[in-house]
């Protein structure tokens, strides 16, 4: 069956719309400033996004860019769409210029309206929030994650339209197989993406995650412990305890992709120059195992 052409291409979020604004801007000469001024809307009269994936506003961020809008005014037109049978408008990009402005006590606001339907909503929320906010690992990876499951986005294509490379992409939605107090972690800034990635294959994440925070471990040594404590037996330890062989890259970027696609911690123990090998997949709810099951019985199937 012939695939059906996408919609239209991930470039076409966020920056696409805005590179839009500023070429009209740019070119309409005289008309330019009352355009700007037919845009101005009042806040009170802009509803934000209730399916906005971001939920978190640091408010220190808030004040910072408040700050900036007392001195030279919100430069960037917030993106809306209008909301039938009334005179509002709800914001599809610039929610946190909206929340900053009214801290400025700003009380009009420049947009340019489109008419996106709910998707389109969506997904330039999540595509503004990626590339223009302050996010944390673990809010890029949820992003990038739902750009995945609601509208086919390959990891290749994210990279691609994003201008991230497809291993940063895939070493961040890894992050989401870790237990939700880990994460929590990384979100509250006490545990760095590197150090959370070391711990990902690991049988008890959360317990070595506090041992890190304690010890102020570095990114290396939170790798070493990992490797100290992992439950997972060495196909490639000799019997007599002597080291044993390092995963080469192939392997571990076959891992890092195939966590990402089932959303759980895959381990492959394979020794060099061998045919043979285990295939290790960690579920930490019954949901999980329930989700392995669809995946693989569909596989079958197709």
């Amino acid at each position: 069956m012939e695939k059906k052409p996408e919609r239209r291409g991930l470039g076409r979020g966020l920056s696409a719309l805005m590179s839009d604004i500023n070429v009209t801007a740019e070119q309409s000469g005289d008309t330019s400033a009352q355009r700007r001024q037919d845009s101005l809307i009042a806040v009170e009269k802009l509803l934000p996004n209730p399916n906005q994936p971001r939920r978190d506003f640091t408010p220190e961020a808030l004040e910072n860019l408040a700050a900036s809008i007392r001195q030279k005014g919100v430069l960037q037109p917030l993106i809306v769409r209008p909301i039938a049978g009334t005179d509002t408008y709800e914001i599809v990009a610039g929610e946190r210029r909206w929340r900053a402005a009214q801290i400025a006590q700003v009380h009009r606001l420049p947009v340019v309206v489109r008419d996106f339907d709910d998707t389109e909503v969506l997904e330039v929320a999540i595509i503004e929030n990626i590339q223009r906010a302050d996010l944390n690992a673990i809010e890029e990876a949820a992003g990038f994650r739902q750009l995945m499951d609601r509208f086919g986005h390959t990891q290749e294509k994210i990279a691609e339209a994003l201008s991230k490379s497809r291993s940063h992409i895939a070493n961040l939605l890894r992050l989401l197989n870790l237990p939700s107090d880990v994460q929590g972690y990384i979100r509250d800034g006490k545990l760095s993406a590197g150090h959370a990635r070391a711990l990902i294959t690991t049988s008890n994440p959360s317990e070595l995650a506090k041992t890190v925070m304690e010890k102020g471990l570095s990114v290396r040594e939170t790798e070493q412990l990992a490797r100290q404590t992992s439950s997972t037996p060495s196909r490639t330890k000799t019997s007599s305890g002597g080291a044993r062989f390092e995963k080469d890259a192939d392997t571990r970027a076959l891992e890092a992709d195939l966590g990402a696609n089932l959303r759980m911690a895959v381990s492959i123990n394979h020794e060099p120059g061998g045919e043979s090998g285990i295939l290790s997949i960690k579920y930490n709810t019954l949901d999980d195992l329930d989700s392995l099951c669809r995946t693989l019985s569909q596989m079958d199937r197709d």
